[in-house]
């Protein structure tokens, strides 16, 4: 029996933070830096409340109307149905902005610390 090994292909990865070095040697970079971290952290804390509040307000929809407690749809209960399968959409959507948010701040810190290094 022989070993296959699979591999993928060798892909150039752009680094995270180009300029990286001169931009946190000076005062200004540091000030950068610290207003990236807490950008992401209020993001962080934006995105996690905003779903634990949606995530809370479904059981809060069931006892306000019992009468979706008892209702089925194709066989299956309401309330089941709502907890079970009604997460999910939220939890993409709440990952999706997060990931297009986060990306966003970084591009901007780039683009910062790109105009703080100068070109290179």
């Amino acid at each position: 029996m022989t070993r296959v090994r699979v591999t993928a292909p060798r892909s150039v990865a752009r680094p995270a933070v180009e300029f990286r070095g001169t931009a946190e040697e000076s005062a200004m970079g540091q000030v950068f830096v610290r207003s990236l971290i807490r950008s992401q952290l209020r993001l962080a804390l934006v995105v996690a409340g905003g779903f634990v509040l949606i995530v809370g307000a479904f059981p809060l929809l069931l006892a306000a109307f019992p009468g979706l407690a008892e209702s089925t749809v194709a066989g299956i209960p309401f309330d089941w149905l709502l907890l079970g399968a009604g997460i999910y959409p939220v939890t993409g959507i709440s990952a999706w902005l997060y990931i297009r948010s986060a990306a966003r701040n970084e591009a901007r810190y780039r683009d910062l610390a790109r105009d703080l290094g100068g070109d290179r």
